[in-house]
């Protein structure tokens, strides 16, 4: 008789680790494996997980072979995080606080590597500090810097200035790069306590000065995926430029529709168009978004690309596109008298602007114009006369949408949205790439109705996957964590001001206080730590609702060309209509969120760092000029300041401040002189002079200008003597 197939249970690293720590002692493998009766066909299994526990620093092996954890003699593993000053610090894996690295540790390791440490002793700052020991994991492979030489040594000084230390070139490692050029070097030897790292030059990028150089460099600094896998381009150029009649033949046709594109004028990837119409007493909204899910199939090599690269990069004058420009700008994108392929969101709305009911269905359109922002403005504000719209059907369905967009905003005033005043800025450039004019970019009605329709599907997406119990990714935005609202409260209590909702507020309380400190002469110093009180908003499986829009359930439908998140969404939803299955090839929906938060972060520091270099540049012809701002930041050692139409950041050292001791008031926001009891407070108007302006560290250095910012009120609060400060 066969014998029958016994499922053998197998063991766990968190087996294998509780093991060793209630044998409070270090165990040789052989002991481990006979504490926990590990079967003779299941030892090599195990012993494979302790091996890798090892790699990953979970376990560590003493002289004799015997295993015990890092914590019985008191080790640590973490990341480490550079700074610029030289030192550094260890964050735990286990959570905690970080420990601090002295310079002479940082020179074992580079930012972000994964490394074991021991516990040293309590610095004068009460941090607690770490000798690393051994390397884990090295995060970095290349680097982008610039080449020296300097007695007969070259060398690369690294763009981020979290690695700081030198990188020495191998005997032919330089090529034919030359003193000053900016290069991509590969690490061929990663540091020691006793040498640095040993590098090769890989590419070299060009010099200071050269057109989109800083492009360049931010590119490789942050390790932004630029260029496509050659499948991927080829399956992109297999679609062709046209959509294939059978595509058509399945889905409903909505081309005698006049679904309109509205976007900015340098745009050139249109993800959504329009159309609206009245329906008895309300509204019939039609929003029709690109269906890249149709092409980009998952697992594919597009699909990889997409994936990898989370999301399309803008930098100034030049985009990293998600998806190969045949599909970004050409078969997904919705060009005006072209069919396309596109999923529809069908909406009734009531009169108040409630969403009564909402399809969604695969379609045919053909969008009638590429309308912008500017032209759809001057129709709205009843330049019509001199409009480039001339349409009737378009004209009507303009009528309908802006008074559709005006009761979806009253809809959310009452839901109690937060709607910050920010300003965006927009740097126009000559045809040699520099900076001409940064001038506000101000949003209209046109950026209003577009915005309150693409808000209307994406909530409707979420609802529609939500309603069915299906697993996907949902654009969350938690409210304050406890601390940043005890320090909100604690100012707020300063002002007399109070906030609502107690330990939980909602929008709705930060709406009624916005609503209230309007006409308050600190109304931007409270608008700004509301805002700085929020936590970030990040792509998660798990439902937590939308903060800011108060919004119970949210997601990203509207953008799948130039956002991975939304292309994933794009296949929940068709998945959910045809009744299939839908597991991402990529991996689980926990660590695709994951994922796709961290491209987002990547791709904005990449943008704001270009964007930073540039405005450096601007300024450099502003040296010794007199600016008036508006003090953004206040630190221990001295004041941010933001110039008036510009938006550029520079810095007031507190030695610039003049004679007097300044003293740090977190609570407050402020530095307030000990001696004659000057205040400088967070969101106060200030006249500086540039004094220092360094394009590669990105920093712009002011001082205080003898000139009074001509709004500046001279408050009792700069009179203050020394014992009301405290």
């Amino acid at each position: 008789m066969p014998k029958k197939n016994v499922n053998i249970p197998l063991i766990g690293e968190d087996q294998i680790l509780d093991a060793i720590k209630t044998a409070r002692a270090p165990l040789l493998p052989e002991d481990l494996i006979t504490r926990l009766r590990v079967k003779t066909e299941n030892r090599a299994t195990v012993l494979a997980k302790i091996t890798e526990l090892i790699k990953r620093g979970a376990l560590f092996e003493n002289r004799k072979g015997a295993l015990f954890l890092p914590e019985a003699i008191d080790l640590v593993v973490g990341t480490v995080i550079g700074h610029p000053d030289g030192y550094g610090f260890l964050k735990p894996d286990d959570g905690g606080d970080d420990f601090y690295l002295p310079p002479s540790e940082m020179f074992k390791a580079l930012h972000g590597d994964r490394v074991t440490a021991r516990r040293l002793y309590r610095n004068e700052h009460g941090k607690t500090t770490a000798e690393i020991l051994d390397v884990l994991q090295h995060a970095q492979s290349e680097i982008v810097g610039r080449l020296h030489q300097k007695h007969g040594v070259w060398f690369v000084v690294a763009e981020d200035r979290r690695l700081n230390q030198d990188f020495l070139l191998s005997a032919r490692g330089r090529g034919k790069a030359q003193d000053g050029d900016i290069v991509a070097v590969e690490i061929v030897e990663p540091p020691l306590a006793s040498r640095e790292a040993i590098v090769r030059v890989k590419e070299v990028l060009g010099r200071d000065g050269d057109d989109g150089i800083e492009i360049e460099i931010a590119l490789r600094k942050h390790a932004l995926p630029f260029r496509f896998d050659k499948e991927a381009l080829r399956e992109a150029r297999r679609f062709g430029k046209e959509v294939k009649e059978e595509d058509k033949n399945t889905r409903i046709d909505l081309r005698n529709v006049p679904f309109v594109t509205i976007d900015g004028e340098t745009a050139r990837d249109f993800d959504d168009a329009v159309f609206a119409e009245k329906r008895g007493r309300g509204f019939r909204l039609f929003v029709a978004i690109a269906d890249v899910a149709h092409y980009v199939r998952d697992g594919s090599a597009l699909d990889k690309e997409a994936c990898e690269r989370g999301t399309s990069v803008y930098f100034p004058r030049r985009v990293i596109p998600m998806l190969p420009e045949e599909l970004s700008n050409g078969l997904c994108s919705l060009n005006p008298q072209t069919d396309r392929l596109v999923m529809v969101c069908d909406m009734q709305i009531s009169t108040q602007g409630a969403i009564r009911q909402y399809t969604f269905y695969p379609a045919v359109i053909r969008s009638q114009a590429r309308l912008t922002y500017t032209q759809v403005w001057n129709y709205l504000s009843g330049k019509k006369s001199g409009s480039t719209i001339k349409n009737a059907a378009q004209c009507d369905s303009l009528d309908t949408l802006y008074s559709l967009s005006q009761k979806f905003l009253v809809a959310r005033q009452k839901r109690g949205a937060i709607d910050f005043e920010t300003t965006e800025m927009q740097i126009e450039f000559d045809r040699y790439g520099k900076i001409v004019t940064i001038t506000p970019l101000v949003r209209n009605d046109a950026h209003r109705l577009i915005e309150e329709c693409m808000l209307a599907a994406n909530v409707s997406a979420a609802h529609f996957i939500l309603t069915r119990r299906a697993e996907a990714l949902y654009r969350i935005h938690e409210g304050p964590t406890p601390e940043k609202l005890a320090a909100l409260k604690s100012f707020l209590s300063l002002c007399s001001l109070p906030l609502g909702g107690g330990d939980k507020p909602t929008a709705k309380d930060y709406a009624r206080l916005l609503k209230q400190v309007e006409t308050r002469d600190d109304k931007e110093l409270l608008q700004t730590l509301l805002l700085r009180s929020l936590q970030r908003a990040e792509y998660s499986n798990e439902e937590k609702g939308h903060f800011g829009l108060s919004y119970d359930h949210y997601t990203h439908f509207t953008s799948p060309i130039r956002r991975y998140p939304d292309l994933l969404i794009h296949r929940r939803i068709k998945s959910l209509l045809t009744q299939k299955s839908y597991h991402p090839v990529n991996g689980a929906w926990k660590a695709l969120g994951a994922h796709c938060s961290m491209t987002e972060r990547r791709a904005d520091e990449a943008s704001r760092e270009v964007e930073t270099w540039l405005k450096c540049i601007y300024m450099q012809q502003h040296l010794g000029k007199v600016m008036t701002g508006t003090i953004s930041g206040v630190t221990h050692f001295g004041l941010f300041v933001t110039l008036d139409g510009l938006a550029i950041d520079g810095l007031i050292h507190i030695s610039e401040l003049g004679t007097d001791y300044f003293r740090f008031d977190a609570t407050r926001h402020a530095l307030i002189g000990q001696r004659s009891g000057v205040t400088y407070q967070l969101a106060e108007r200030v006249t500086v002079r540039v004094i220092r302006v360094d394009p590669n560290s990105g920093k712009i250095d002011f001082t205080l200008s003898d000139e009074i910012a001509p709004d500046r009120k001279q408050t009792k609060k700069q009179k203050r003597t020394r014992a009301e400060n405290q």
